[in-house]
């Protein structure tokens, strides 16, 4: 399994070493010894599927603190676009966002810390998408921004003027209006 450093505290891109033969591959999708060897204390409880069209952007949502959680995002089939936002104010790198490709095809994941909001685009014509979590999810503490901040130009991949966004993310405010970020 091969680390690689996104240039963001904590935000880990992780390529798996693949084994493949006549019958196909094999990789280890997760191992906790070497995330705990990087400093990574977290304890996933809770594994989430999503299944999208092309088109479709799901998110910036994040869980705020007592609650906060990590994620391992890793596409198990399709491509996405996959983004980070440091919501972190204390942070270097905060307002700034990290993307990357995720698929089936590159098998990479990303590890993403407490203080980040998280969102992807489909890339491809479906996607399936698998996210470890290290806590629970409480409706009272999930908060998001925008995926379309003017301020923060992100680039998904796709063309956003027909994405498919769920209502309650068209409502979400914008990084500058956020009242609820991390401190």
């Amino acid at each position: 399994m091969k680390i690689i450093e996104s240039g963001f505290k904590d935000l880990w891109v992780i390529e798996p070493k693949t084994f493949s033969d006549e019958r196909g591959f094999l990789f280890e999708a997760y191992n906790d010894r070497i995330l705990r060897e990087m400093g990574v204390e977290s304890h996933f409880v809770q594994d989430n599927i999503s299944y999208s069209y092309k088109g479709v952007i799901r998110g910036m949502h994040f869980q705020l603190p007592p609650h906060a959680q990590t994620k391992l995002v890793r596409c198990l089939r399709g491509t996405i676009q996959d983004v980070v936002v440091d919501v972190r104010k204390s942070s270097d790198t905060f307002g700034k966002w990290f993307a990357i490709e995720l698929s089936d095809t590159n098998k990479k994941a990303l590890l993403i810390p407490k203080g980040f909001a998280h969102g992807f685009a489909v890339v491809s014509k479906e996607a399936l998408v698998m996210f470890k979590i290290d806590d629970f999810f409480y409706p009272n503490l999930n908060a998001g921004i925008r995926y379309d901040d003017p301020a923060l130009n992100i680039d998904w991949a796709i063309d956003t003027t027909d994405a498919i966004v769920a209502a309650k993310d068209m409502l979400l405010p914008t990084l500058k209006q956020a009242q609820q970020i991390f401190e």
